[in-house]
């Protein structure tokens, strides 16, 4: 007997291949079975007539480290579009390990204030094990955050000691589970750095099996020589390298995706490398000035200095302020901005690439968030799928589950696939879509009728169920 049928629905079951109608056997949180199921007996049966039956999406690029240990009340940013598992500790941040009483330098506060409190990964991850997070986590560790709790001048390489300091910590936290390390050599807490010195971090990764995911030095006019940087690093651990929201900046590199996905493709050829991107043709990040005269606008999505400017055009409070938008920038630090730099054909053709995973990269603790937080993976399959045809129905859920589990090694997830985990999204593909936007970045999707998370029910229309069916996925030793 089993817990529950999902029954009458259209498969499609996250591997690229085609659909078809099966029903989907569930019993303790694991697929049981797939086929024809009407004559089996069940707990609970669920009609699933008109909609898609897909693994839950995989949101490789997140910053929930703290969003996980959280019950928010009301709709869930990632459980409302679908996601049940998400990937955290990106750019070079991650909540662990470090202890600080004051917010520590930007963009580590990015995840909010007052949560630096674990002294050790491991502690995290078993913090989130007792907290049950209301998605799964695969957690990594963040370069940045070492250097921060290291060293107290970021402004130069790490020292050997700095160094040796760093690479224990990362070794502690790849034994605890953490899946690899991630980088953010574009931001000022680590542009100091070597890549001899990510290289030493992060040689404990070679024996564990880890990966790093980069967030690169330069995604604008010195962008070749970044990923030539990133691609060195991963060649050099032996490890798998994930290229973090791949994308390029400022009009003068519009159209050069053509020239990045051809050197990231040959670098293919030798050696483990794909990337994440959003579906978007807006960035957000941190306020920084050396964007602002990069992009066509800039909306501020918080201030610490000045809370009412959150949601704001920056070029139009400047306007009223009688300033330089590059001094009004200044006057409202620390603070965090959407970037509108980007060209839409490079974002079409980055994420129609068959090495491109989908990432929302949201910042769940902004004033005013950027919509992607809410609405990434509802975009993909409305107005990426069914409105523009860049790809098949089946080619984007491939790209949010099933590439997705395999390039981060998360072992059962992933794929609609008897004996693995029961994480499964049923939609509607004739009405989903994001509606989430810039004016109202946290309005619910369209179309995802309910989301399970290890075999229970977590999402039903946006309204949230289950905020605890969530599991900590530790690496599993090779």
């Amino acid at each position: 007997m089993f817990d529950l049928i999902i029954e009458g629905g259209t498969v499609i079951d996250g591997s690229a291949a085609p659909r078809m109608r099966a029903d989907v056997g569930i019993t303790q949180g694991r697929i049981a079975a797939i086929g024809e199921l009407s004559g089996s007996a069940a707990g609970q049966r669920v009609d699933a007539g008109g909609l898609i039956v897909a693994p839950g999406f995989i949101d490789v690029h997140t910053h929930d480290d703290r969003l996980l240990l959280d019950a928010p009340e009301g709709a869930h940013p990632k459980l409302s579009q679908g996601v049940t598992t998400v990937v955290t500790g990106n750019c070079g941040i991650s909540l662990a390990p470090l202890l600080a009483r004051h917010t520590p330098v930007p963009p580590l506060d990015l995840l909010g204030e007052d949560a630096w409190r674990f002294d050790r990964f491991g502690d995290y991850l078993d913090a989130l094990e007792r907290s049950r997070p209301a998605t799964n986590a695969a957690c990594l560790v963040g370069h940045s955050t070492l250097r921060v709790r290291h060293m107290a001048d970021l402004d130069r390489v790490a020292t050997a000691a700095e160094t040796a300091l760093m690479a224990a910590d990362m070794a502690e936290a790849m034994d605890a589970g953490a899946i690899g390390m991630s980088t953010g050599l574009y931001y000022p807490p680590a542009r100091a750095a070597s890549a001899e010195e990510v290289i030493a971090v992060g040689a404990p990764l070679t024996a564990a099996g880890g990966l790093v995911a980069m967030h690169i030095r330069d995604e604008a006019d010195d962008i070749d020589e970044a990923l030539r940087e990133a691609l060195l690093i991963g060649r050099r651990l032996g490890v798998d390298t994930v290229l973090s929201h791949h994308k390029l900046i400022g009009r003068n590199n519009h159209g050069r995706s053509a020239e990045t996905l051809a050197l990231i493709e040959a670098a293919a050829a030798g050696q483990g490398v794909c990337f994440d991107c959003y579906p978007y043709n807006a960035s957000s990040t941190m306020l920084l000035a050396s964007r602002i005269r990069q992009s066509d606008d800039v909306l501020v999505t918080w201030s610490r200095a000045d809370p009412s400017a959150a949601g704001r055009s920056l070029f139009e409070l400047a306007r009223e302020r009688g300033c330089d938008p590059v001094e009004l920038a200044g006057r409202l630090q620390p603070a965090g901005a959407v970037y509108f730099a980007m060209s839409q054909d490079d974002v079409n053709r980055i994420l129609s690439h068959p090495m491109a995973m989908v990432g929302s990269d949201g910042l769940a603790h902004d004033v005013s968030p950027h919509p992607r937080l809410w609405g990434s993976f509802p975009r993909v399959l409305g107005h990426y799928v069914r409105d523009l045809r860049l790809f098949s129905l089946e080619t984007a859920v491939h790209k949010m589950t099933g590439l997705s589990a395999r390039r981060f090694g998360l072992r059962g997830r992933g794929l609609l696939a008897v004996g693995h985990a029961a994480d499964v999204v049923l939609f509607d593909a004739a009405t989903v879509a994001d509606r989430a936007s810039f004016a109202e970045p946290t309005l619910v999707s369209a179309g995802v009728e309910a989301v399970y998370v290890n075999g229970s029910l977590a999402c039903r229309r946006g309204e949230t169920r289950d905020v605890h069916a969530g599991a900590v996925l530790r690496r599993q030793r090779n």
